[in-house]
């Protein structure tokens, strides 16, 4: 595993983004990780988080695209991160783009923040976390609908690996089976599990043998098979 995946999945730990427990997810499941990128809130969580993205995407994607997409409202923050760390980190200027949550019909008008989309754009998409691929379906269309535009990808910070409506493939599968672009994330709840099962770290273990087997019974479940 990359050093920059292991250091981020310390870094969703210690800024409490990756909790672990007992959780209702909006999807009904119960979950014993919950994921939520919200809990960033300094300047430093934000550059770092961006960074992490930034390379993520530099390994997946290349730099050759245009525009940094993120959905509102979670998006917008991952997105001016990111573009700010690809520029520092890479030297290319990629432009960030969000859409808001209703028409604005004054000032600075439309659905969309930062810049706006040009026919030929190649798009990627930034989101925190995908599980059912519902934001997705939301996005693309505002995406098509501002102009002719190319999704190279998405990419979240974590991949759940577990199924989405479907009930057979992943949430990230069905992204690439129904929209024809490539999903990615930082890192898995597979890589979660390998780095910090039974290790100490910070003084203390925080995957034991009972959070692995509740982890493991979840997977049984809902896991892709």
């Amino acid at each position: 595993m990359e050093a920059y995946k292991q250091e981020f999945i310390e870094f969703m730990v210690d800024s409490q983004v990756l909790k672990f427990g007992e959780f209702t997810l909006k999807s009904g499941r119960k979950s014993p990780f919950f994921m939520n990128a919200g809990a960033y809130v300094t300047g430093t969580q934000l550059r770092k988080l961006g960074e992490y993205y930034a390379k993520a995407i530099h390994d997946n994607y290349g730099l050759d695209f245009d525009v940094l997409f993120g959905p509102a409202y979670k998006g917008i923050p991952l997105s001016v991160a990111t573009t700010m760390a690809i520029s520092e980190l890479y030297g290319k200027d990629i432009r960030y783009c969000s859409n808001r949550k209703e028409v604005k019909d004054h000032g600075d008008t439309g659905i969309l923040l930062g810049s706006k989309l040009k026919d030929g754009d190649r798009v990627v998409i930034i989101e925190d976390v995908t599980t059912s691929g519902k934001s997705i379906e939301e996005t693309f269309p505002i995406l098509k609908e501002q102009a002719d535009v190319e999704i190279k990808g998405l990419m979240v910070s974590l991949n759940r690996m577990e199924v989405g409506k479907g009930g057979e493939k992943s949430a990230l599968d069905e992204i690439r089976e129904l929209y024809g672009f490539e999903a990615n994330a930082i890192v898995t709840m597979e890589e979660v599990v390998e780095h910090l099962y039974n290790k100490e770290y910070k003084g203390t273990v925080v995957i034991d043998d009972t959070l692995k087997a509740a982890i493991d019974a979840y997977y049984e479940q809902y896991g892709v098979k």
